[in-house]
């Protein structure tokens, strides 16, 4: 995957149920290549690993969880200067990922009666989508979270590629912006086609369902996911940055710009702001690990609103072997295992998080560079065997 695609991906129940760490914590086997422990049968994802930083990823940090416990496993190193190895619980900024938890609180609002997936963007965001062909009278919310809203992408907006995907973000990563800056930066294009008509990924959906989330329930989205979702899981590595450019821990992000071929910078710090619900999550792999087997599990929507989630939509050829849920993504891997969960790019760090429908068997992982692809190649080595075959959680 190219370092564009990786970026503009970010850059891919009335109560919550808390769930104990009895639930979500199993005994740990630490990854052979990394301290010698014997193998526990995740030895392909361990070489996928070692063949992505082979293929130029800085480092690759992984956590598995299935019947036979907690599988921890690296690749790679955290620093480039220092060559400090990645350790299991660095923390690294997520993506798009963070978009399956602001799902999840939309989907426990629409089970609260708060709000109706069905009903315009305008009637909860009146006249906040208008021009150039944009109309939140005919978009409703559902079309925001599956993207097939047809609202123009901001991360594909030129003035916003120049400023912030291209090298000019070396002078530009502290700016401040707000998601009414973003929205209106992307409304100044064409909408990508007639809503409902087609899909195409869209960060600016996110955006707005954000703004929606907060004209809903008075509070900021950051609060209502804490409160439903992160603190009743624990999820204590887990955090939404807002305008701090620094995130805690010895990983470095490196990214590559077009401008200059070649050469790798240190993009760790940055303002995400831009990114806001779209993608501004800093977490680890253990904690996604506990809220998608949560998800999946029950714990944290009705089952009426979870198929909803696990509802997909064809994606038109615009995610390989993906389709597209209520922030969530179906994919199928190399051996025909059809996984959930989702996928998250922004500069200088990629993420996968898939399991499992019936949450038993997950992976996340997260590779230090954007300029690299491959990360499906390990998520798919964790769900199938060196034979191709799919393999049993």
């Amino acid at each position: 995957m190219s370092t564009r695609l990786i970026r503009t991906a970010l850059v891919s129940v009335t109560a919550v149920a808390a769930v104990g760490a009895a639930v979500l914590t199993a005994p740990v086997a630490t990854a052979a290549g990394a301290t010698g422990a014997k193998d526990t049968g995740h030895a392909a994802t361990q070489d996928a690993m070692d063949k992505a930083v082979a293929a130029g990823v800085p480092g690759i940090v992984a956590e598995t969880r299935d019947a036979h416990g907690v599988w921890k496993g690296t690749a790679g190193v955290a620093d480039l200067t220092t060559q400090q190895p990645r350790g299991n619980g660095d923390r690294f900024r997520a993506g798009s990922t963070t978009k399956s938890l602001v799902s999840t609180v939309m989907l426990q609002l629409q089970a609260e009666g708060r709000v109706d997936l069905d009903a315009t963007v305008d009637s909860y965001l009146p006249g906040v989508v208008r021009g150039n062909g944009h109309d939140g009278t005919k978009i409703t919310v559902r079309q925001l979270m599956n993207h097939t809203s047809g609202i123009f992408n901001f991360t594909d907006d030129a003035a916003f590629r120049k400023a912030v995907m291209g090298i000019d973000f070396l002078q530009n990563r502290y700016d401040d912006w707000t998601p009414q800056q973003v929205i209106a930066l992307a409304l100044k294009n064409p909408p990508q086609f007639e809503p409902g008509t087609s899909w195409k990924y869209s960060n600016t959906n996110y955006l707005l369902v954000g703004l929606i989330i907060e004209k809903v329930t008075g509070n900021s989205y950051v609060e209502e996911i804490e409160r439903r979702i992160t603190r009743p899981l624990k999820m204590r590595a887990t955090y939404f940055p807002g305008t701090d450019s620094e995130i805690p821990g010895p990983t470095r992000h490196y990214s590559t710009f077009e401008e200059e071929p070649g050469k790798t910078y240190d993009v760790t710090e940055l303002n995400p702001s831009w990114a806001w619900a779209a993608g501004e999550m800093v977490t680890n792999s253990s904690d996604l690990n506990r809220f998608y087997t949560a998800l999946f599990r029950g714990k944290l929507l009705r089952p009426a609103q979870l198929k909803q989630m696990m509802t997909p939509v064809e994606t038109q050829g615009n995610l390989p072997r993906q389709r597209y849920g209520l922030g969530l993504i179906e994919y199928e891997t190399s051996c025909g295992t059809k996984v959930w969960g989702h996928s998250g790019g922004i500069h200088g760090s990629s993420t996968q998080a898939f399991g499992t429908k019936d949450g038993k068997h997950m992976i996340a992982l997260n590779f230090n560079g954007d300029f690299v692809g491959g990360g499906k190649n390990v998520v798919s080595a964790e769900f199938c065997t060196s034979a191709g075959t799919p393999a049993g959680s």
